[in-house]
This record gives C-alpha cells, structure tokens and sequence, in this order.
C-alpha cells in the first residue's frame, strides 16, 4: 500500500511539473520575445505635421538591432531621399534597405546608425507636389531643415552634428542630397548622389499652366548642382571640401551627361570626390546595389 501511494505521489509530482511547464510561460515567452525583438532592427513609419506645408507628412526610419536597449547611446545618421513618383517607403519596399542594411551590419561592412527617409511627393501625374527645394505652393526646404529634421534628431538618439550626418540619394532625390550638402555643407560629413538629377534646363518660360511638372523643373534649374560649383567663390570651395563627395551612375542612365558635368565642374574646381560608372540604366536594380557602397561610404565617414 505504501508503495502504490509513493507511486502516485511520483506521478502527480511529473505530472504537475509538465503541466507548469507548458502552462507557465505565456508571460515569460512574451517577455522573451519582446527581449529578442529590440535585439534586432527595426522599421517605423510615422507621420509629422507640417504648419509650413500645413499637411501631415509620413517617413520611414530605420532603427539599428539594439536601439532599446541601449538608452544611453546615441547613433549617427543618414537622410536617405527617394526619386521622383517616390514616397518615404521606396527605399525600404522596393530598395530593400532594412535587408541590405542588416546584411552588411553582420558583416562588419558598416556601424551602427539610424536611416530615415521622409516623403517629398508622390506620382505627380495624379497631382502631387514633388521635390526638395521651396518653390510656390511647395516649400519643403523650408519644412525639411525648420521642422522635419529638428523634430528627427530630437525624437530619436541622434548624434546631431556634422561629423556624425550623412544625405544620399537617387534621381530627384540625388540631386536634392547633392544640393543639400552643397548649401548646408556644415551640417553634412558626407554625401552620396545616386543617378542624380544634378541639372535639367530652364521649363517654358510663359506656359499656359504652371503644372506641378513646371515648378519642380523651374526649381532643378534655379538649384543646379552643377552651376552652383561653377559660380562658387574660394570661401565656398573651403566648405565644399569639407564634405566627402561620392557620385555613382549607369552608364545608359538618361541623366548620366549630367553626372558628368558635375563631375567636370568639381574636377575644375579641384574638389575631391568618388566617382562610380557601373552598367545599369536608371531603375531599382542598379539603386539597390548602390547601397552596397553607398551605406559603407557613409558609414566609414562617420566621425571624421
């Protein structure tokens, strides 16, 4: 009798112990799988109000594997612009980058570093407005460095100062970045200009209708790129130098003569810069390799 009443006190024991350990853990799995989720990187879309473009404006950032749980440190950060027709969600759906990103992280190929990508259009053929410059109806430098980038760097643990900010960018968006570093050089360490839209000649000059077409063109034109290094005096060649230039371009790209002129103007006026010509037109697939020198230029610039 004192055998059998041991053995079912041995198999209530078991039985209780499988039970705890099937039944446990809902609180302690949940709590393990939030510890491994802010162990990895991570993708937020948000929305910021413009009083400026007086609208709501969504981006994207990217948040390195480990950004919650490490509250006390502090990231650089790279402003990454999509191309025309594009919104703050190219670089990551189409562009891949948060899988470019980590993939090249596990490699020790780049640091640690926030990427963020606001939304500067949409498909201007159903009417909306495009581009990074201030123009009638659209002034989204003005938005870009008086609310969006102020609202940025302090939401986020950004190391906000030169040595620690990068801009890139393809298309539209090249051109933005490259105008960007050249007229706000103390606030970037480094720029990299994908089939960028450096220049485009001067639009109608009396048309029928100012299309949204119209002033995105009329403002690529005012803000040429290649101009402004063409007509820069000797104190703004010193600030130029201060950024590490990087201009990466297909060699059947639409806008490749005018990668070229820039790269001619900077030559002339004996500003160091990189130059990449690779075989590809002006689409996804050749944006997405860039990253691959893109993210390791910046980062290697970081803190310079």
């Amino acid at each position: 009798m004192k055998r059998i009443i041991l053995a079912t006190v041995a198999i209530l024991l078991a039985t209780s112990g499988v039970w705890a350990q099937q039944n446990r853990p809902q609180n302690a799995n949940a709590q393990q799988f939030a510890r491994m989720m802010r162990n990895v990187s991570r993708v937020e879309t948000k929305t910021i109000h413009s009083k400026i473009l007086n609208a709501d404006r969504e981006y994207c950032i990217y948040l390195p594997a480990g950004y919650d749980n490490n509250p006390d440190r502090s990231y650089p950060i790279l402003y990454l612009l999509h191309g025309m027709d594009g919104t703050n969600t190219s670089w990551f759906e189409l562009g891949h980058l948060k899988d470019i990103m980590d993939q090249l992280r596990s490699a020790g190929e780049v640091c640690d570093m926030i990427v963020v990508s606001p939304n500067a259009g949409g498909k201007i053929q159903e009417g909306y407005w495009n581009g990074y410059f201030d123009m009638e109806g659209w002034a989204y430098e003005r938005f870009f460095y008086e609310e969006f980038l102020p609202t940025i760097e302090k939401e986020y643990r950004v190391k906000a100062d030169k040595a620690h900010r990068a801009v890139a960018g393809l298309s539209m968006g090249g051109g933005g970045c490259t105008a960007y570093a050249q007229r706000h050089s103390d606030m970037y360490c480094a720029c990299y200009a994908m089939s960028a839209l450096m220049h485009l000649p001067a639009p109608q000059a009396n048309p029928k209708e100012k299309t949204k077409m119209w002033y995105l063109t009329e403002a690529a034109n005012r803000y040429s790129c290649v101009e402004f290094v063409q007509n820069a005096d000797d104190a703004t060649k010193q600030a130029l130098l201060t950024v590490a230039w990087y201009v990466d371009c297909g060699d059947d790209d639409f806008l490749f003569d005018c990668n070229i002129d820039f790269i001619k103007a900077m030559r002339k006026a004996n500003i160091p810069y990189q130059l990449r010509i690779r075989d590809g037109v002006h689409n996804w697939e050749y944006w997405r390799t860039a990253l691959y020198s893109a993210l390791p230029f910046v980062s290697r610039n970081f803190g310079k």
